[in-house]
């Protein structure tokens, strides 16, 4: 049974401080607290340290931040530990989506995706999780998809780093049993929001706003999985269970 506990006390990162869905679960729980918004070009995030700050937030603070630049991940981190307090819960919320059909004739986009939604995050969670557990304590936000949970002919570019992300971040979960920090896999299906604009919106299709209420739900609960709409788990279970052939005729 789930009990119930506030999110993780201390700064709350947002690495991809112009998400849509990263901003509003940082609203939701930037009362009291520091944050701090990590992005490309972050002297042009005023728009977003507005909305935080309205929201409660003690202060909140941009720092830049290439998720391709792995190299840099574990010194961006330690610094925004120094500067502004322990970290208490971090939301990994950058990623692209990529075009399918260009990926299947460019292979450097097939590797640019691949890189920003798996070998980046897989970074930012190892550095991020030697952190929290150093600290005894903390909240970790990973943003899988249900495009990882049976990879699509449709998007298995980005479908094939979700499934790699949602794989790696399940271990994790597990390894950090015991050790006070806590990680949420967040399982959304088709979210309506600017990633997503002028694709026509699949079945239980859901809202940036819809998502960050369940994401702040299941760290109250302690959830280790969340998928959102919940509706979409048991569609998922009989949808591995289809055969191949009708399978690859799925759309997006």
């Amino acid at each position: 049974m789930s009990r119930r506990a506030e999110p993780a006390a201390g700064t709350l990162l947002l690495l991809g401080g112009r998400s849509e869905i990263g901003l509003e679960v940082a609203t939701r729980l930037a009362a009291g607290r520091t944050v701090v918004l990590a992005a490309r070009r972050n002297t042009d995030l005023d728009a977003q340290q507005r909305r935080v700050q309205q929201a409660g937030a003690d202060a909140v603070h941009t720092v830049e931040f290439d998720a391709t630049a792995m190299d840099t991940h574990a010194e961006l981190l330690n610094r925004v530990a120094e500067r502004y307090g322990p970290i208490g819960i971090v939301v990994l919320a950058f990623g692209i989506l990529g075009d399918q059909a260009r990926a299947e004739d460019d292979a450097q986009h097939a590797l640019d995706v691949i890189t920003t939604d798996f070998l980046a995050q897989v970074s930012v969670l190892t550095h991020a999780s030697k952190l929290l557990r150093a600290q005894g304590s903390g909240d970790l936000v990973v943003f899988s998809s249900v495009a990882g949970v049976r990879v699509r002919r449709a998007n298995y570019v980005y479908g094939s780093a979700k499934a790699g992300l949602d794989g790696f971040a399940s271990g994790l979960s597990d390894s950090l049993h015991g050790s006070g920090v806590h990680l949420l896999l967040v399982r959304p299906g088709f979210v309506i929001g600017s990633m997503t604009e002028g694709m026509t919106p699949a079945p239980m299709s859901s809202t940036p706003d819809q998502v960050a209420d369940g994401v702040v739900a299941a760290l109250r609960t302690r959830r280790a999985t969340v998928w959102i709409p919940g509706t979409l788990r048991p569609v998922f279970f009989a949808m591995r269970l289809l055969p191949q052939w009708l399978w690859r005729r799925m759309p997006r």
